[in-house]
């Protein structure tokens, strides 16, 4: 974990898991939920947590005052995320993570009758010191949901390079449509301009991902 303090103009990466690696997604509707978080905890504002009815359209609908960091990229996981932010102003990550794993918390606790921490510790964070690591990072962000269909692809190399390429773009709970250019209401969660121009294009993007696919030992 970085222990550095986080400085403005800087990008991390920033994940954690569920405690004792348990599930912290176990349907659709949580999906939807922590996806609607990041949109909503993301703002100057307190998030608004009663509000355990709405759908992900209307969570998403909802106005928000300045926001706290740029959401560079994201992937959600069953047991894990992954964000890559972008520091705004002093203290803006800090924020934003605190109220993201608490509005989660409260929101998972009461679904399911539970108690105590759902996740594991704070956040592990680490900082994109360079134009390599950074580019790097967009892709390996992206990459995470293969481990579901090939979990060790990076050891063995993809199986079925097609089937890896479609799962990816059904896979909806990550920004990777929205780099795709797709249009849908998640793609007001991300901020992709905030990051610098590695990708000349949409089919920049794709056949990087591709290359990587190809790659083993990612």
């Amino acid at each position: 974990m970085n222990k550095k303090p986080l400085a403005p103009g800087c990008y991390y990466h920033i994940y954690n898991r569920g405690t004792e690696k348990r599930k912290i997604f176990l349907s659709e509707k949580d999906y939807s939920r922590f996806v609607a978080s990041l949109f909503l905890c993301n703002n100057t504002y307190p998030a608004d947590l009663k509000r355990q009815g709405s759908t992900l359209l209307e969570l998403l609908n909802n106005e928000r005052e300045e926001t706290l960091v740029n959401i560079c990229a994201y992937c959600l996981m069953p047991n894990h995320f992954h964000l890559l932010l972008h520091e705004k102003s002093d203290g803006g990550i800090s924020k934003f993570m605190q109220k993201l794993q608490t509005a989660y918390t409260m929101y998972f606790n009461q679904k399911n009758e539970r108690t105590g921490a759902l996740f594991q510790g704070k956040y592990k964070i680490s900082i994109a010191g360079n134009d390599n690591y950074l580019r790097y990072l967009v892709s390996y962000i992206h990459l995470n949901p293969i481990k579901l269909i090939e979990p060790r692809w990076k050891e063995n190399g993809i199986k079925n390079l097609k089937n890896a390429e479609k799962f990816l773009k059904k896979y909806k709970y990550s920004s990777y449509l929205d780099f795709l250019g797709e249009k849908r209401p998640e793609t007001k969660i991300v901020e992709i301009k905030s990051l610098p121009e590695y990708f000349e294009n949409k089919k920049d993007f794709e056949d990087t991902i591709k290359e990587w696919l190809n790659y083993k030992n990612v």
